[in-house]
């Protein structure tokens, strides 16, 4: 069985819409540089937390504009992500750090998000606070996969695409129906907390499955500590 995926690059079907390749290539030969993106997509994300943590003190059309600023900081934090690896290795931009920019301010942009939702109107801080959790252990897994040579897993249900597609839709659901707000934001955390311990399991397993293949009883090793 042949390592999973070291490409490093998360498959985005995306990245081959003329218009982001377009936008990937403006963007590279006006001088932004991908360290540059990636340090934007921490903002986005801290303005869609700090908007879902404001639905707490608002009512009426600030209620639901507040909503509709987190889905779109979100939705922009992850165009960040996907134009920062277009930058970088299309247009031809790639430093030394580069990998440092691309992984670190995934995780604090999953936090400020997904902390931001369990302040939300109706929600629980510990909700937040434990999506935001499982998040870390879901990239977590991802790493350890490569670290121990099985490759780039990046398979769900709730992989950074999926987690984030969930908070953003009950933004938007949140927004048009603000009486049920409450019920969007618990389920879309449930959702995230749930589906992301899948995860973990489907890629510890999926990582087990490659060593058990890959290096057999005789080439492993066990450690004590």
């Amino acid at each position: 069985m042949p390592p999973l995926d070291l490409s490093g690059r998360r498959p985005l079907k995306s990245r081959d819409v003329p218009f982001f390749k377009n936008l990937a290539a403006w963007l590279a030969g006006s001088g932004v540089t991908p360290n540059g993106i990636s340090f934007m997509t921490i903002v986005f994300s801290a303005v869609a937390g700090a908007a879902l943590a404001g639905t707490t003190f608002a009512d009426g059309w600030l209620f639901r504009l507040l909503w509709l600023v987190a889905a779109a900081g979100i939705q922009l934090r992850l165009l960040g992500n996907l134009l920062d690896g277009m930058v970088a290795v299309e247009g031809k931009k790639g430093g030394p750090i580069g990998e440092l920019w691309n992984e670190a301010p995934d995780r604090l942009s999953d936090a400020l998000t997904l902390i931001g939702a369990g302040f939300a109107a109706g929600a629980h801080p510990l909700m937040g606070f434990g999506a935001a959790l499982v998040a870390v252990l879901v990239a977590y897994v991802r790493a350890l996969g490569v670290s121990v040579g099985a490759g780039q897993i990046f398979i769900g249900p709730q992989a950074k695409q999926q987690r984030m597609a969930v908070i953003t839709g009950a933004s938007v659901a949140s927004s048009a129906l603000p009486a049920y707000s409450k019920w969007f934001i618990w389920a879309a955390l449930t959702v995230v907390i749930l589906g992301g311990l899948i995860t973990i399991w489907r890629r510890l397993s999926r990582i087990a499955g490659w060593l058990r293949h890959n290096r057999g009883p005789a080439t492993s090793s066990t450690s004590i500590s």
